[in-house]
C-alpha cells in the first residue's frame, strides 16, 4: 500500500509539472505575440495558460493588458458593448493578478489601466465613482516600482481626465459625493506625471501623444509641437501606434501657427 501510495503521489507530481510547463510555454508564446503587436494572438495564449492555471499571476496581468489593447482599437466615444466587455474581463483578470501577487507592480498597473480605460467610455458620474480606485492602484504600482512608465502615464491621464470634467461635476464630486480625492488632481500634476512617463520610456508613442494633448489643453503649443514632432520618428511598438501617429499628425496640423498662452 505504501508503494502504491508513493507511485500515486509521484504521478500527481509529474502531472503537475507537465501542467506547469504547459502554462509557462503558453505565457512565453503570449509574450512573443505581444512583442509582435498581435494582442489577439497573445490573448489566446494567455487564456490557454489560464485554462491550465486560473491563478497564474503572469497570465492574468498580461491577459488583462492584451484585452485592453484589443479594446483600444474601438474609439472611446463610440458605444460598443463588445469593447466594454473586453475591459470588464480585463478588470477581472487584473483583480486576480493583484490577489495572486499584491507585492508586484504589474498587477496594480493592469487594474488601474483596465478601470481607467473603461472609465473613458462612461458618463461623468461613473468617472467620479471610478476615480479613487484608479488613482490608488496607479500609486501602488509606482510605490512598488518607481520607474514604471505605464503607471506614471495612468496617473497623469487620471489628473488630466479629472481636470477635463466640467467644473460643476468636480464641485459636486468634492462637495457632495465624498470624492475628496478630486482635490488631489491638477493640470500641473498631469504634466509632471506624463513628462515622467516620457522620460522613463521615450520610445513609447502614447506617452508623447497624451502629454501633447495636455499641453494643448493648457495652450502650451510650442511644447506640444515638440512632443508631436517626436512621434513621427519613433518605431512602432504598441498595437495602436499607427493610429497614434495619425492622431499626432492631425493634432500637429490643428495647432499649426498657434502661440502659447502667457499664463498656462
Amino acid at each position: 500500500m505504501r508503494v502504491a501510495g508513493l507511485i500515486f503521489a509521484m504521478t500527481l507530481a509529474a502531472g503537475g509539472g507537465v501542467a506547469a510547463q504547459g502554462t509557462r510555454e503558453e505565457i512565453a508564446a503570449g509574450v512573443a505575440a505581444s512583442a509582435a503587436r498581435d494582442p489577439a494572438a497573445a490573448l489566446r495564449h494567455f487564456q490557454a495558460a489560464l485554462a491550465r492555471d486560473s491563478t497564474s499571476y503572469d497570465a492574468n496581468w498580461r491577459g488583462a493588458l492584451a484585452l485592453i489593447d484589443i479594446g483600444k482599437a474601438t474609439p472611446d466615444k463610440v458605444k460598443s458593448p463588445a469593447r466594454d466587455s473586453l475591459y470588464a474581463l480585463a478588470e477581472v483578470y487584473a483583480h486576480r493578478a493583484v490577489a495572486a501577487n499584491p507585492a508586484d507592480a504589474e498587477g496594480h498597473f493592469a487594474l488601474a489601466n483596465a478601470i481607467g480605460r473603461a472609465s473613458l467610455t462612461r458618463s461623468q458620474k461613473e468617472r467620479v465613482r471610478d476615480a479613487a480606485v484608479i488613482r490608488r492602484e496607479a500609486l501602488r504600482a509606482i510605490e512598488l516600482n518607481p520607474r514604471h512608465d505605464g503607471a506614471w502615464h495612468v496617473l497623469g491621464r487620471w489628473n488630466a481626465e479629472i481636470m477635463r470634467l466640467s467644473g460643476l461635476t468636480r464641485f459636486l464630486a468634492k462637495s457632495f459625493l465624498g470624492a475628496g480625492v478630486f482635490r488631489e488632481a491638477s493640470w500641473q500634476a498631469a504634466i509632471d506625471d506624463l513628462e515622467k512617463a516620457v522620460n522613463l520610456n521615450p520610445s513609447r508613442i502614447y506617452h508623447h501623444l497624451d502629454l501633447a494633448e495636455v499641453y494643448v489643453d493648457r495652450e502650451r503649443y510650442s511644447e506640444a509641437r515638440v512632443q508631436l514632432e517626436a512621434v513621427a520618428g519613433l518605431p512602432l511598438g504598441d498595437p495602436q501606434d499607427e493610429q497614434y501617429k495619425r492622431e499626432a499628425a492631425d493634432l500637429l496640423r490643428r495647432i499649426a501657427g498657434r502661440g502659447d498662452a502667457r499664463d498656462s
